[in-house]
């Protein structure tokens, strides 16, 4: 699913046109496993997907010199948009030959790519399907850690699981945006803990009006545009009282 974030400010997520709009357009591809008989579960291919977004951000080869420090600056600063696409045995196999880092959760396989311009996707990726990748939780998710990341879905929205996806991902960069370099750090030395969960009524009220990373999406597939999606509850990022 094609999806594109959009919050407030000077952010290559607004919705107000900009000269980023004028800038070439590039896509950051994601690619998830999904084996007929062994589909992933949702929330772990959720968490996964968001993971991979924050290991391609945080790899060496995204900064300074590296081999894909270009295409990730062009990415980010024209609009920022993620593509999730399925694949399965050859096609997947295909897929893990194009750089790249495959990021692994417990029954969830997803693949990250550097970034490619909208109408210049490599042809092994450009033949995967798009929509229909909706995947189901066996069993509820426990209760996230209240110590940890937490991307918070809008309980009043209805998103397939590859929309949800490329979600989780805008919120986990939105969290990393705003994270000290000592932030970014410690994160990604333990291995990018967090957890997906959609939040209860109530709660997501309280979460969009906390000061926290939010997602507003562009809408160009599944939902309206300005649609609150997911809100990234980093604890680095939580405004203590009288802040």
């Amino acid at each position: 699913m094609t999806s594109d974030p959009t919050v407030p400010g000077d952010s290559p997520f607004r919705t107000e046109p900009s000269t980023r709009d004028e800038a070439p357009q590039f896509v950051l591809p994601l690619v998830v496993r999904v084996e007929r008989a062994a589909p992933p579960a949702r929330t772990d291919a959720l968490e996964t997907a968001a993971r991979a977004v924050l290991v391609i951000l945080g790899d060496e080869r995204s900064a300074g010199e590296g081999e894909w420090a270009e295409a990730m600056r062009d990415w980010q600063d024209a609009r920022i948009r993620k593509v999730v696409r399925r694949a399965r045995g050859a096609e997947w196999r295909r897929a893990e030959a194009l750089p790249g880092i495959t990021v692994t959760g417990k029954s969830a396989e997803v693949r990250v790519f550097p970034p490619v311009p909208l109408d210049g996707w490599p042809k092994e990726l450009a033949k995967l399907q798009v929509s229909g990748t909706d995947l189901d939780d066996p069993e509820p998710p426990v209760d996230a850690d209240p110590a940890a990341p937490v991307l918070w879905l809008n309980p009043e929205l209805d998103m397939s699981a590859g929309k949800a996806m490329a979600q989780t991902g805008h919120a986990a960069q939105l969290a990393w945006w705003e994270l000290s370099d000592e932030e970014r750090a410690a994160w990604r030395d333990a291995g990018f803990p967090l957890a997906v969960r959609t939040a209860e009524p109530g709660h997501w009220g309280e979460l969009t009006s906390a000061g926290l990373p939010l997602v507003r999406d562009a809408g160009f597939t599944e939902i309206a545009p300005g649609s609150c999606t997911v809100v990234a509850d980093h604890p680095a990022l939580r405004r203590t009282p009288g802040a």
